[in-house]
């Protein structure tokens, strides 16, 4: 980021943020927020981390999800590269569908000259959307076929979560167990694979939250631990939304053996309360089928943060940038309990 561009945030910051006594969501220490024990946190990086648009509304928003308690309220969040990093050691981290290797070169460079093919065309301005979407399903569809017919295996989605370039920010599970005190549901909703997003929170996490569910693609294995299909419809980067809750319920099975019950669909849709995740404009569409009152987006800012500002800024309720931790949600959604 150069300087000129880093100070006209800054002066963003401080010009519709500051000046408000919701300041304090901006900076703070670990003595204001305690999640069954006390927690080091590290305080937001820099005033030019975090940018409110409209900071009057905010507070407004804020009091309306206080005030209907955490019984309304449920978390929606994308994966990769929201509850993920965007950069891990230095690198772009890899996301759940990137980081898989069937353990057979032939498949995995036909899966990624799909990529190559249909990446583009994802992001194209001139498709429409009924094209695009036909060209996500044709992409999501033979992507899929290539992983049955290939040959995965569970034991190569473990193999590779465990040499992939892929972590979770931090603060993540902080966030988690602040939730899962409260019973406020968390529905992890990606156009990924499920089965690869819980090995990711087995590995990286190395516990179960019981309110945290998955709503992606899931994989059916045979008794030798081979794919052999997929369950429920498919779900791609143009579908992923709360109407995901009706046309794929078997998503949201649980993994792990836990006790307890968890909310169904008709129990969530019943919180009308959101606080939503993104790192990508379209993400705000996660919560287009759940008629909510009030809801709070919150969007990460990975890069090219110059051309994507002003746009992120219209979109979002808070924008996030250079990568930041999740100390800033997890006070947030301490006010809003």
């Amino acid at each position: 980021m150069n300087y000129s561009f880093q100070f006209q945030v800054q002066a963003i910051v401080h010009t519709s943020f500051r000046q408000r006594h919701f300041s304090s969501f901006l900076r703070y220490t670990a003595s204001s927020f305690c999640c069954r024990r006390n927690l080091e946190m590290e305080e937001v990086k820099d005033a030019s981390d975090l940018l409110v648009g409209d900071p009057a509304l905010m507070e407004t928003k804020i009091e309306a999800i206080r005030l209907g308690g955490p019984q309304k309220l449920q978390v929606i969040a994308d994966f990769d590269a929201t509850l993920t990093k965007f950069s891990v050691n230095g690198t772009r981290g890899q996301s759940s569908h990137g980081l898989l290797q069937q353990g057979n070169p032939e498949y995995d460079a036909k899966r990624q000259q799909l990529y190559e093919y249909y990446h583009p065309l994802e992001f194209s301005p001139t498709i429409g959307l009924e094209e695009k979407t036909k060209l996500m399903e044709e992409w999501w569809g033979k992507t899929h076929a290539l992983l049955v017919e290939g040959g995965l295996t569970y034991e190569s989605i473990r193999q590779s979560v465990a040499n992939a370039n892929i972590a979770f920010r931090e603060g993540v599970p902080e966030l988690f167990e602040f939730l899962e005190e409260r019973d406020i549901p968390v529905l992890i909703f990606s156009a990924g694979l499920a089965d690869t997003i819980e090995e990711v929170l087995r590995q990286k996490l190395h516990r179960y939250f019981k309110n945290v569910r998955i709503v992606s693609n899931r994989m059916v294995f045979d008794d030798n631990g081979s794919l052999v299909s997929f369950k429920g419809k498919l779900i791609h980067s143009l579908n992923k939304n709360e109407h995901a809750l009706d046309m794929a319920a078997p998503v949201h099975e649980r993994f792990g053996d836990m006790d307890g019950p968890t909310d169904d669909n008709a129990s969530l849709k019943k919180r009308t309360n959101v606080l939503l995740l993104g790192d990508h404009l379209g993400d705000l569409g996660m919560s287009d089928g759940l008629n909510y009152e009030t809801r709070i987006s919150l969007g990460f800012l990975n890069h090219n943060i110059e051309n994507s500002l002003s746009c992120y800024r219209e979109a979002f309720d808070v924008v996030f940038v250079n990568d930041a931790p999740m100390w800033g949600v997890i006070k947030l959604v301490s006010q809003m309990c």
